[in-house]
Parts: structure tokens; sequence; C-alpha cells
């Protein structure tokens, strides 16, 4: 693989069995919930969430036990936002908004900017029309939530070496229009907008021992270094973990990218985990097992790291993963259904939720005087 310099990719960047029996109402009564459990060892943890979590109230008062920050799913994500050119549709980014507030949690924005995820009239437009889109929908989505949000995810995925494409960067409408400079773009507008939020780059897949993982590291610490040689607002770099166990990982390999990746002082989130229990046993109780065994693994290891200052699973309980949405919508009648977050589809307590307290609580991570020597993110 051939790697360029800092400045040459951006040149054109001008459960115990009781605990897991507890309803969800119990749950704060039983003990402190793994919010407050983390935010002990100096981390955020948190979830993400849709409109499940205000339409179901037992799921809606798991996030308030539970969390302490919370990520917009789907309703930032621009073709959700923007089905059509003259349409905002702020309506459900808004609900999350005043559920946050109301439970007194923080919310992050997923996401302002991200090559995948562009509606088809986007793709008609040439590439100035292109680039006075992203300028105008910074303007008006960054405007409307300036100050609400903890951070933003202002880039998602600026890599997939596949495509092919020149340094790696994943194709679509906005680097089609400016090339590598809609990073540099989306960035500083952002921030001349919003003065408070936490401006994140996110990424998927570093985790992973294979093609993607290890041609996607290397580049994204470039590009984090170019930004930051250019002066621009990066605050913390979001890592996925998406685990899908029936790849291949090393663990310690992904622990000393974290920490190269830390020495930029930098915040570094865990923005999207969950595991993918399809290569596990059939049977629930040792899909379970196997599930907590992974995330402790991969915890025990990357919590090491004190620039690792939050933690967020995609979902709350296996109820409304997306893994579980995929299952049904292959076929309505499955069996076997998917079971890769901390809660099950009755909002109890699982061994995974078990193993990431434990990860919190028994010396396993850095103490958190240590993580509150980096950025201030309370």
């Amino acid at each position: 693989m051939t790697i360029v310099s800092r400045r040459g990719i951006l040149s054109g960047l001008g459960a115990t069995a009781a605990a897991a029996a507890l309803p969800p109402a119990a749950l704060a009564q039983a003990r402190p919930g793994l919010g407050v459990l983390a935010e002990k060892a100096g981390v955020l943890f948190g979830a993400s969430i849709g409109s499940e979590a205000l339409k179901d109230p037992a799921y809606g008062k798991l996030y308030a036990a539970e969390t302490k920050i919370i990520t917009t799913d789907m309703a930032l994500k621009f073709d959700v936002l923007r089905p059509r050119q003259d349409t905002f549709n702020f309506g459900p980014a808004d609900a999350l908004l005043d559920f946050a507030e109301r439970n007194k949690l923080l919310m992050r924005g997923h996401t302002l900017i991200w090559n995948e995820n562009a509606p088809d009239w986007l793709k008609r437009l040439n590439g100035a029309e292109t680039a006075r889109v992203m300028d105008e929908h910074i303007e008006k989505v960054a405007s409307r939530y300036a100050g609400k949000l903890h951070s933003w995810d202002v880039v998602n995925e600026p890599f997939w070496p596949d495509h092919g494409k020149q340094f790696g960067f994943r194709t679509g409408p906005w680097l089609e229009a400016m090339g590598p400079s809609y990073i540099k773009r989306a960035f500083n507008r952002v921030r001349s907008i919003d003065k408070t939020a936490r401006l994140t780059l996110n990424e998927a897949h570093c985790e992973i021992e294979n093609s993607w993982g290890k041609g996607i590291r290397p580049r994204l610490l470039q590009l984090v270094d170019a930004m930051l040689d250019q002066g621009l607002p990066l605050h913390a770099v979001g890592l996925q973990a998406h685990l899908q166990p029936q790849w291949d990982y090393n663990d310690e390999a992904f622990e000393v990218f974290v920490a190269e990746l830390a020495t930029r002082k930098i915040d570094i989130y865990i923005t999207e985990m969950d595991v993918n229990d399809e290569a596990f046993p059939a049977n629930p109780a040792q899909r379970d097992a196997k599930v907590a065994e992974r995330y402790a693994e991969f915890l025990r290891r990357v919590m090491t790291v004190p620039r690792v200052r939050m933690l967020v699973t995609w979902q709350l309980a296996d109820r409304y993963s997306g893994y579980r949405n995929e299952a049904l919508a292959r076929n309505p009648s499955a069996s076997r259904l998917p079971r890769p977050l901390l809660f099950d589809d009755e909002f109890r307590r699982k061994p995974a939720y078990e193993a990431v307290s434990q990860v919190f609580t028994r010396g396993d991570v850095t103490l958190a005087a240590s993580r509150r020597d980096s950025v201030n993110v309370w």
C-alpha cells in the first residue's frame, strides 16, 4: 500500500440473574445505571435513539435510567432530513432533543455530511450546485441546533478504499463535487455557526483486521494530522465498532492504533458499538455469553487509552436493534433473532451489560483522574 504524506493526502483540502429479571422501572432503584458507572470512570455512556423510545414509554425510561448521552440514529441523516430539495423534516430530531432535555441527557448529532446517504435529487446536481447545497444544509441544520448538542458527527465515514479513489476516499456527491476539500469546508462552516458542539470525524471498520481496517487506519491518521496541521476545529474522532465475530480481529493491534490516535491530543469516541451474534451458537444463553465475552475483550483493551471518553451502543435493547430489523425484514417469522445489545426484548440487563459494567468498575479502565486530564467533555 502506498501511503502519502499528511500534507499530500489533503492537497485539495484548502448480569446477575436477579438483576436481569428487574423491569426497567426498577433499574435505577436496584443499583446505579451504566451511565453513572461510566461517569465515575471518566466516560460518557449512551446509545443511539430513534422514534421507538418515544413511542414505547418503557424503552424511553430505560434510556433515562441507563444513559447520559444519546445519538440520533436516523433523524439527522441527510436523506431522512431532506427527502426533497425544498424540504427539511426537523420533527423527529426536534422530538429527540426534547426527550433528551426532559431527561437531562446530552445529545449527539449524527450526521451532517456523508457520501453514502444521498437522495436522488442531490445526485442530479452539478458540482457547483452540490457545494451550494452543502453550505445551505449545514447553515440551516447547525443553526437550528447551535448550543444544544454535545457534539456533531460533521463528516461520517470519509474512507472506503474499495472505491478506488485517490487516497482511499469514499466516493459520493460531496467528494465528486469538491474533492477532499469538502471535509475542510464542512468543519469550518459548522464551527462558524456552533461555537460549543464538539466536532467529530466518525469512521467505520478501523477495528477489523482485514483490508478494510488495514487500509483505513493509516489513512485516518494522516487525515487527522492534515486537519490539525491546517488548524481545523477537530475535537474528536469517532470509531464505530460494529463488531462482526465472523471477521478477523486483532484487538491488540487496534489498541495500538487507538493509542497512536490519542497522541494527537484529541478525544476518541466509540460511537456505534454492538456485537453481531450471527456466528455464535443458536442457544440464546450461549449466544448471550459469547456476546458478553466479545464486549469485554474489546473494551478492556480500548478503555485503557485515557483519551477514550465515550462509549455509545447502537440502540440499547435487542428488540430495537438494526440487526433485528434486518432479520425480520428478510423473514418475518424467523425464530432465531439477533441479540447484539446490553438489554433483552423485555429491557432486562443481559450478561453483556454485566461485562461492560465490570470494565468500568473493576480497574480495567484508566483512573477517572487520568481521563479528566484530557479535553473536558462534560
